[in-house]
């Protein structure tokens, strides 16, 4: 049996930017929380630089701004993104997002990965409130109405009213927990890399569905944006495996010469894709945050965004509770969770798919579809404001 040293509030397994922020988010509630996390506590300390750039939305700004994690960010790693285009093949024709009203103001910010994990690291230590056992992973999970259980890969054995599981999109937990989830392995691979080149971006984002690949282009320094190539896995490996001579001349090759000559700035990263949507999102003293509950496909770039909505969700919920003297893992309050999570986040789930079905298709009359959608899209006004308008949200 736990000893009392070893009895919490509610336990998050999980230290990516999503566990952190709701560990943040629980920061002057009183609870007794712990933070499980697999990595050891100099790397959680000091994240590497891993090539994925965050498109962060108005309201995640403003979560973040909430946590105190914001102003923690170098101003010199925060790119404004002011506009984006979407292309289809060999099609000179762009749809065209930007600021409704011609506002000045950007439809988000594009922040490095491990620059959000670092301020909300930060914030978690100097808030002190949460404590982080690291280097090790959980291997048993129990649960009942009554409390959630775990142990270590140590063999330490952690009680809490409430277990949240933020451990990625293929969650050991939720699968301990026995929640099943759908999950798409897509056979593809995104190449990451950042590149200088010689053409002005003009801080827009370019998201490029060409034949046999999808290229995006996101604007970070002046002459410096974060290349990202999607292609069939075996084809990103063999990318991966040039040298950088070789790399950028194929590199050039594919991008048809739009920014001009390249340099790397960076070292490539390659990730797997794979989309995942849990069955259920709770279950008796247990939760389900960001990729564990949610993993997007990032043409959208809606992830975090939609992780980071949902952790304020539940931690809401949760401090409601604590402050009317009523349980933290209240079924009813853990069902709003879901139930309003599901709402906000089915339809760009959904239609986020299958977009990348159309747009990854070569069958001639998804050509045609797509370069259609693109047309009608940009003369039907409502449809291209209103996701600029979600973009800034």
């Amino acid at each position: 049996m736990a000893g009392c040293d070893d009895s919490f509030d509610i336990i998050v397994v999980g230290a990516g930017p999503v566990g952190l922020s709701f560990a943040a988010s629980l920061a002057h509630s009183q609870l007794k929380l712990a933070v499980v996390e697999g990595q050891s506590l100099e790397r959680l300390a000091s994240p590497a630089f891993d090539g994925r750039e965050i498109a962060l939305t108005h309201a995640s700004i403003g979560i973040l701004r909430e946590l105190g994690a914001w102003d923690v960010i170098s101003a010199s790693d925060k790119s404004p993104l002011q506009g984006a285009r979407v292309l289809n093949g060999s099609s000179p024709f762009a749809l065209r997002f930007d600021s409704p009203g011609g506002s000045a103001e950007p439809l988000g910010v594009l922040v490095p990965n491990c620059q959000i994990r670092d301020a909300l690291f930060k914030i978690i230590r100097l808030q002190g409130h949460a404590r982080l056992l690291c280097g090790h992973s959980v291997v048993r999970a129990t649960n009942s109405r009554q409390r959630a259980v775990i142990t270590l890969s140590n063999g330490r054995q952690l009680s809490a009213r409430l277990l949240v599981a933020a451990d990625s999109r293929f969650s050991a937990t939720r699968n301990l927990l026995g929640i099943g989830a759908d999950i798409n392995r897509l056979g593809n691979s995104m190449l990451i890399c950042r590149v200088r080149h010689e053409r002005p971006h003009h801080q827009i984002a370019i998201e490029w569905f060409d034949h046999h690949q999808t290229i995006a282009m996101l604007p970070l320094a002046p002459g410096v944006s974060s290349l990202l190539l999607t292609l069939p896995s075996n084809q990103a490996d063999g990318l991966l495996a040039l040298d950088d001579e070789l790399f950028l001349r194929e590199l050039t090759k594919r991008c048809r010469g739009r920014l001009g000559t390249m340099s790397l700035a960076s070292q490539r990263y390659i990730y797997p894709l794979a989309t995942t949507w849990a069955h259920r999102f709770r279950a008796p003293s247990a939760a389900l945050i960001g990729d564990a509950a949610i993993g997007m496909h990032p043409v959208t770039a809606h992830g975090f965004n939609i992780g980071l909505g949902g952790q304020k969700q539940l931690a809401r919920g949760i401090q409601t509770a604590w402050r009317d003297r009523r349980d933290i893992a209240d079924p009813d309050m853990l069902h709003r969770y879901e139930s309003r999570l599901r709402l906000s986040a089915a339809p760009l789930y959904h239609a986020t798919n299958i977009l990348v079905g159309l747009y990854s298709s070569e069958h001639p009359a998804a050509r045609l579809a797509r370069h259609l959608g693109l047309r009608l899209g940009q003369h039907l006004p409502f449809v291209r404001h209103g996701i600029a308008a979600m973009l800034r949200r």
